[in-house]
């Protein structure tokens, strides 16, 4: 073997104390081991120096060496093979950084892979002492060899303790551990303060003197991570419980900075932000480590799997979390921006497995944090790239999964409910700031179980919505969208009952959690689609009780309130635009409502929901009542069917205010498919499609006002007239197919289109209302100068606000009033084509009360004011064919049918259209001047109708004021006997319908005092029969009862209502009622419809009103209730 020359600065000078110096010095490298080995051999040299000697020469002599060293070790000191192995180990652990050298020694001197593997078992088993400790070195040596082959792991692990089994009944023990110390925490106990110190001292006493037995398996795994052996220590985590490996924070982040290095290339291209700087990391030396990834598609290779295994334990490196988050964020990115179907489909596969990662190790991770609001924030920035229905499937898992995967996310859940309980024992309206602190810096890292604990107790004590929702303005962008999904999750848990055990009202909670909705959804910038997804899936299912939320939250977010109390006041001021609306027609005002509404308008826009929301609504109304309400309570069904309606009038008028004339007409199809194809109800049906008409008249008529430029009235109403025709015309043949064709003999479908299309908006200015908003603000001005403590800029601002909105009032009044004056001459120029005569006047009226107003009366109260007015209008402009009497007569003459078929809010409408129908017949009565220029020269005040039409001048034709106001008493005692009836029916559903009725139209009804003195008798029986029976019947009956004896003095006797002498009444064929006669009026009336037989149309629609005059007669002679009974059954001829 050839002599090497070695360098003169590898020369050393060795002391040994206690013993005689020596100099080791030569230049043979042969000749220098030999010397070095001898002694060692002999023991003047200690392994250690020596080794330490070898390491400085290495770098020099490193091609040669392992030719030099293994055959001096062998042949020159006649050393075991084995124990020469051994040697190479010993010194390999004391420099385990030198791998470049060891290795290719080892390799040189190989023997059997089984020999190496036994003798570095034997290394292992040296330590496996009772409170032996493995060297990080050895754990060095075995995983380098691991990875260079040179020996077999499952050779390896079989010297390794602790055994495997043991590991298991570890991980099972910590698992049961976590969770007694969880229910320690649940646990209602009430210790006393000692006790409680002393436990916990204990708990202390025994993690103090806890040490962890040494785990050489865990730490050769941990070796493995740090040079970067994937391979191999994937198979050690196989052979363990699901994250038992990373829950040791060393191997956590040894798995960590390995992903660091992998990673590196791809997030330095496409997950660093703009302008971000950061130091670069060195890839690893080792060529056997994982390849850094350069795509996303490189990631399915090892780096998923890792993060996989790292699971929860990700939380221990915070810097590798937001690189994932932010990787995710590019990704989503790239993945929305994707057009190609191929590429499309070979993305789908990256984004289930970033998914499973958000999942599994994300979420997870985020809980072990210890409140770091920042990477809440990093993660929301991915988490809403994804559609809302992955990301409440990975809130699902992380609430009712994640945390009973690990022992420690089982205790993190106990702490989190503990502390949870702390701070809502001690929320208040006062402290709602710190507490406010408290629950946000809880929810940062545990949101999920933060919020079921909070929502469970606003269910039970609904007192807490306020201060809950405010003390939620420290949540994260990613706790807010967890509360929403924690908020549908409570309203779809099957285990609640939606209705009380009494079956007649909806659940406290549910009604709790509604209004919870409202408040959080209307103040924090919560995403609306999932609440209103579900709404929509509950509706598609047959169920409607959770329409209560999509009221509470149109109501807060948008201020549209749907009440049927409202006072006369509000009631005045929703006829006219929307600002006197938002100003005098709802309870609250409605402030800082914009940002909101705009919210859910661009929700329902961007889902498509709002015409799905609205058809299933009105397909709903009748779904409760023949579908849902099978076996329950009538009164709930009733509650349903209202809060059905109401919510599809209440999101109807939020569509109509908040949608523009485009998005509205996109959205809303025709009333025929409305009607033919979505099976809406008509008048659901016309109430959607009505504010496009307006929409589409305004802009045919601005369009005709560009086109040709003129300034006079007369020009401007005929644009307004032809912007109507065009775009009226297909909805009246559109209108055609929803009746069959017997109905238009009677009415045009342009009379009936007309009806339908108009609001009060179109018919009256309301200027009171008007003024009344007006003088308001005039008066806060003055307050705004007369507050001295008032700062002046806010004075100015104050003044200002009010100054401005005095003048849009002002405004919007007279542009009202020409709108109003170019309908009411669109009106008088369709009036004739109307109606038409080919049948009885009485049929007409049938058809038109059936088709139009009684649908429409009950729709809202808006709508029964407009109904009463709409009949008034259609008297004033003289329509041929018309009827006015007969109309007031059918309405007034039999209501039982009508209250007894009527919800509890239905019974208000009516009642409210009952009173402004009495309000007009009151004035008529009150004077004669007044009824004979509002009524005295108009067709639908003739007694007789002829064929030939109507002669206006005929005086004999026309129903005098004295016959008139029998006809008044008549249908006063029409209204006295049907109330009594339905209150001596017994039955709940009549009762408390003609109650509310009554008490709708007490301001004219009942004006005689006979008549009320009958109501008042009946209604105390009705007070003590039901006091103890059915309360709410007894309130009602209650209320009634003293609003009716405080208008005892508006009351008069019989005799001043209408005079009792016998007024002779002109009738066909020579029949008159006069103070001879009586006693004839069934033989009167029997001769007549004998004559009607063999009549014509005419002469039927003639017997019909004169029926109504002949009725009226019975009562001149003083006839009481008791009386009249027998006598009033012939009136019902008609």
């Amino acid at each position: 073997m050839a002599a090497s020359v070695l360098p003169t600065d590898w020369i050393k000078n060795w002391e040994k104390s206690g013993k005689n110096d020596f100099v080791f010095c030569t230049t043979d490298l042969q000749t220098a081991l030999y010397e070095l080995c001898w002694n060692v051999v002999q023991g003047s040299l200690k392994v250690d120096v020596a080794a330490s000697l070898l390491a400085d020469v290495m770098v020099s002599v490193r091609p040669v060496w392992p030719s030099y060293l293994c055959p001096v070790l062998t042949r020159c000191f006649n050393l075991d093979p084995n124990r020469v192995l051994d040697i190479i180990l010993e010194v390999y652990e004391c420099r385990s950084d030198q791998d470049e050298f060891f290795i290719p020694l080892i390799k040189s001197y190989m023997c059997e892979h089984q020999t190496l593997c036994h003798i570095l078992g034997f290394k292992f088993k040296f330590h496996q002492e009772p409170n032996g400790e493995t060297p990080s070195s050895l754990y060095h040596v075995a995983a380098a060899l691991l990875q260079h082959n040179l020996i077999a792991l499952e050779d390896l692990y079989v010297h390794l303790l602790p055994q495997d089994s043991a590991i298991v009944e570890e991980h099972k023990r910590e698992i049961l551990e976590a969770k007694q110390i969880a229910r320690k925490l649940t646990m209602v106990v009430v210790p006393s303060e000692k006790s409680e110190d002393k436990e916990k001292d204990k708990e202390k006493e025994e993690e103090k003197s806890e040490k962890p037995p040494d785990n050489q398996k865990l730490g050769l795994l941990e070796a493995l991570l740090r040079i970067g052996d994937w391979h191999h220590a994937q198979n050690i985590m196989e052979q363990m419980p699901a994250y038992y490996a990373t829950s040791h924070k060393a191997i956590a982040i040894a798995l960590c900075q390995l992903l660091h290095l992998i990673l590196e290339p791809l997030y330095r291209r496409a997950g660093v932000p703009k302008g971000a700087k950061a130091s670069l990391l060195k890839p690893l030396r080792n060529k056997q480590a994982p390849a850094p990834v350069e795509t996303f598609e490189d990631l399915s290779k090892d780096v998923f799997t890792m993060l996989g295994y790292l699971g929860p334990h990700l939380s221990h490196d915070p810097i590798l979390f937001a690189k994932i988050v932010r990787l995710g964020k590019s990704f989503m990115k790239e993945y929305q921006s994707e057009s190609k179907q191929d590429t499309k489909d070979k993305l789908d596969s990256l984004l289930s497995c970033f998914l499973s990662v958000s999942d599994q190790v994300l979420l997870p991770s985020l809980t072990l944090m210890e409140c770091n609001a920042c990477m809440s924030e990093e993660l929301w920035g991915f988490f809403k790239l994804f559609p809302y229905q992955h990301r409440y499937r990975l809130y699902g898992q992380w609430k009712n999964e994640t945390y009973s995967n690990h022992p420690l996310l089982v205790k993190v859940k106990a702490q989190t409910v503990d502390r949870a309980k702390y701070i809502m024992k001690r929320l208040t309206k006062e402290n709602v700031k710190p507490s406010g602190r408290q629950i946000g810096k809880l929810s940062h890292s545990n949101p999920t179980i933060l919020f079921d604990y909070i929502l469970s107790q606003i269910q039970w004590y609904d007192n807490l919505i306020t201060p809950v929702v405010d003390s939620l303005k420290y949540l994260t962008s990613l706790n807010y969208d967890v509360l929403a999904y924690c908020i549908i999750e409570a309203l779809a848990n099957p285990e609640k009952e939606k209705m009380k055990h009494d079956d007649t009202t909806i659940s406290s909670w549910l009604q709790s959690l509604a209004s919870l909705c409202g408040a959080v959804f209307r103040k924090y910038p919560i995403e609306l689609a999932g609440i209103l997804q579900y709404v929509t899936n509950q509706l598609k299912a047959g169920k409607s009780f959770d329409l209560l939320i999509l009221k509470e939250v149109v109501q807060k977010m948008a201020g549209i309130e749907i009440t049927d109390e409202m006072t006369v006041e509000q009631l005045e001021a929703m006829t006219g635009g929307e600002q006197l609306k938002a100003e005098g027609g709802y309870f609250g005002q409605i402030r800082n409502t914009k940002k909101s509404s705009q919210r859910l308008k661009d929700a329902l826009l961007d889902h498509e929901l709002a015409l799905p929301l609205c058809l299933l609504m009105a397909q709903q109304r009748n779904g409760v009542v023949f579908s849902e309400g099978g076996e329950k309570h009538l009164k709930l069904v009733g509650k349903l069917y209202d809060q059905c309606h109401d919510t599809l009038v209440q999101f109807g008028g939020f569509l109509a205010s908040n949608l523009s004339t485009e998005d509205y007409i996109k959205r809303v199809p025709s009333v025929d498919i409305l009607c033919n194809q979505f099976h809406t109800p008509h008048d659901a049906a016309f109430f959607l499609s009505r504010p496009m008409y307006a929409h589409q008249i305004l802009s045919k008529y601005d369009e005709l006002k560009k086109a040709e430029k003129g300034n006079r009235q007369q020009q401007k109403v005929h644009k307004y007239i032809s912007a109507c025709e065009q775009v009226m015309a297909p909805v009246h043949e559109a209108v055609v197919s929803l009746h069959p064709p017997k109905v238009w003999d009677d009415i045009r479908p342009q009379f009936y289109a007309t009806f339908w299309s108009l609001t009060m908006y179109d018919l009256a200015v309301p200027h009171n209302a008007y003024d009344r908003e007006v003088n308001k603000l005039k008066l806060q001005i003055k307050a705004i100068d007369e507050n001295a403590e008032m700062p002046l800029n806010k004075k100015k601002k104050e003044k200002e606000r009010c100054t401005a909105l005095q003048d849009k009032l002002q405004e919007e009044e007279k542009k009202q009033l020409e709108h109003v004056q170019r309908v009411l001459h669109r009106l008088k120029l369709e009036k004739d084509n109307w109606l038409l005569a080919k049948s009885t006047k009485n049929e007409t009226i049938t058809k038109f009360l059936q088709l139009c107003l009684f649908p429409r009366c009950v729709f809202s109260a808006i709508d029964a004011v407009y109904c009463a007015r709409f009949v008034e209008l259609v008297h004033q402009q003289k329509t041929p064919n018309f009827c006015t009497l007969l109309c007031y007569d059918r309405v007034f003459s039999d209501i039982i049918y009508t209250v007894a078929s009527c919800t509890e809010n239905e019974s208000r409408r009516y009642g409210r259209f009952l009173c402004c129908m009495l309000e007009t017949v009151t004035r008529w009565h009150s004077d004669k001047a007044i009824y004979e220029k509002e009524c005295g020269n108009y067709p639908g005040f003739l007694t007789i109708f002829r064929a030939s039409g109507f002669d206006g001048g005929n005086k004999a034709d026309q129903l005098d004021y004295e016959n008139f106001r029998h006809v008044v008493h008549k249908w006063h005692y029409k209204l006295t006997k049907a109330s009594v009836h339905c209150l001596e029916t017994g039955e709940y559903t009549h009762i408390r319908n003609i109650l509310i009725v009554l008490t709708k139209i007490l301001p004219y009804y009942p004006k005689v005092l006979n008549l009320g003195q009958a109501l008042e008798c009946r209604v105390h029986k009705i007070c003590q029969e039901e006091k103890e029976k059915r309360p709410d019947l007894y309130a009602l009956a209650m209320g009634y009862s003293g609003q009716l004896k405080s208008r005892k003095v508006h009351m008069v006797p019989e005799n001043e209502f209408h005079h009792k002498e016998p007024v002779n009444i002109t009738t066909p064929g020579g029949l008159q009622n006069g103070p001879g006669n009586s006693s004839k009026p069934a033989a009167a009336a029997a001769s007549t419809t004998s004559k009607n037989e063999e009549g014509t149309a005419e002469d039927a629609g003639e017997f019909c009103v004169t029926a109504i005059f002949a009725a009226s007669v019975l009562y001149q002679k003083g006839s009481t209730l008791a009386h009249s009974q027998s006598e009033v059954n012939s009136s019902r001829l008609c």
